[in-house]
């Protein structure tokens, strides 16, 4: 629990400073001089990252270990925080996008963790609640990130003395949490627990070191038709939810001019929503075990809040809007640790530091994608359309999620093992215990 407490803590300090600038995109557009493109670039830096050094990360995942892959997570999201704090003048936006660069780079070594940190940590009925609970930090994070920036940093044009004040306040306090979470990472992060906390986990253990082909396992992730269909569709939802947070600003701005304040808790009222439909899944997958089911119907439901939250944002009341965002969080938000869960339990034995890390590098793919074309058509046109053309891209992704055929493997070893005839290892026979665990393997 500490473990995942003290993951959970720096992961939401990272996506705070992914969307800090987003929810302020006017402010920051005015304070540095430049355009709102320019002020979305300090988000999609985190998608540009995280592509071409996901399969570094996850090879260090894999090859060194959970603990120093935490500790570079944390440190460097410190090392960022600490260089926003040099970037507090009009003229230095190249700086602050190098430091939300590093930042983006902390991300890497963050995102795969939860379902690595679930089943290295946690037993078979835990695990799908506790990589739930590691998601739900990077996503408290993000609701934070929407409500706290419009409430330290008011938009004051006039003043740019004062508007600087306030984001020091922000930029500095980020960077002290930051250093005590790093420094909080290498005190309670061990490698994993004393004994292992399910079959699945002691059997992954039992073989060797030599054993384990990093380049066998992305092979085998490639072949494997089902884990394709759903990095796909992950894909598409959560390229989706990074798009529509990033112009979240600018869609409630266009229709409700002067309404940062307001945009930043609509923002927050759609992550917390998803925080709830994180958890709920989380312990429905854990009493079910339905990973195709009950991903289809969540899939479903955000295709569903999402065109409802299109066609009212324009009718000029926000509690409207409030509640549309809400539902359209609770399912969409809700998805990314079904995603998670679901890719492990059609991929195992493979590493689940790897398959995490695949649906991450094609959700931020796809969410460069959908920001820049959503946010050309937003701009050009109205939000309606930006919407109107994720929801398009959504349906698809409904396609495909059912389109997978599950093959529980995790689920069936742990299940297996359980139902062992116990005479197939007499009790009093001097059998060493790594000859047990090859019975077990031969047996299953």
């Amino acid at each position: 629990l500490a473990v995942l407490a003290v993951f959970s803590c720096y992961s939401l300090v990272n996506a705070f400073q992914w969307i800090q600038y987003s929810i302020l995109s006017n402010v920051f557009a005015g304070f540095y001089g430049v355009t709102f493109p320019q002020i979305d670039w300090l988000s999609m830096v985190y998608m540009v990252a995280y592509v071409p050094l996901i399969l570094p990360a996850t090879w260090l995942l894999d090859a060194r270990g959970l603990r120093l892959t935490a500790l570079l997570g944390a440190g460097l999201n410190a090392l960022g925080a600490w260089l926003k704090c040099g970037s507090l003048a009009p003229q230095r936006y190249p700086l602050t996008l190098a430091a939300q660069a590093v930042c983006a780079v902390a991300q890497v070594f963050i995102l795969g963790l939860p379902s690595r940190i679930a089943s290295v940590w946690f037993g078979p009925t835990e695990v799908s609640t506790a990589c739930a609970v590691a998601v739900l930090g990077n996503q408290l994070g993000t609701a934070i990130g929407f409500l706290l920036p419009p409430v330290l940093v008011p938009n004051t044009p006039n003043d740019i003395d004062l508007m600087a004040h306030n984001i020091g306040i922000m930029f500095y306090g980020t960077a002290i949490v930051s250093t005590l979470l790093f420094f909080l990472t290498g005190v309670v992060f061990e490698e994993k627990p004393k004994y292992p906390p399910s079959h699945s986990q002691a059997v992954l253990q039992s073989k060797p070191a030599e054993d384990y082909s990093y380049k066998q396992s992305i092979i085998n992730l490639f072949k494997n038709i089902p884990f394709i269909l759903l990095l796909i569709s992950y894909g598409i939802m959560t390229g989706a939810f990074y798009s529509v947070s990033t112009l979240l600003n600018q869609m409630i701005v266009t229709h409700y001019e002067g309404e940062e304040v307001n945009a930043g808790r609509i923002g927050l009222t759609l992550v917390v929503a998803g925080m709830v439909g994180s958890i709920i899944c989380g312990l429905w997958l854990d009493y079910t075990k339905t990973y195709k089911q009950t991903t289809l119907i969540v899939y479903i439901l955000s295709f569903i809040g999402l065109l409802v939250f299109t066609f009212t944002l324009d009718l000029g009341y926000l509690i409207v809007v409030f509640v549309t965002g809400g539902v359209l969080g609770f399912f969409m938000t809700g998805y990314l640790p079904l995603g998670f869960e679901f890719a492990v339990e059609i991929t195992y034995p493979e590493s689940e530091g790897t398959s995490s890390g695949l649906l991450n590098a094609s959700a931020q793919i796809f969410g460069i994608v959908f920001t820049l074309v959503q946010g050309k058509l937003t701009t050009d046109y109205s939000p309606r359309a930006g919407n109107i053309f994720l929801c398009a891209w959504i349906f698809v992704g409904i396609i495909l999620t059912a389109l997978i055929k599950s093959d529980l493997r995790r689920h069936n070893v742990n299940s297996g093992i359980m139902n062992l005839d116990v005479k197939a290892v007499p009790v009093d026979s001097p059998v060493e215990p790594e000859s047990t665990t090859l019975k077990i393997q031969s047996a299953l």
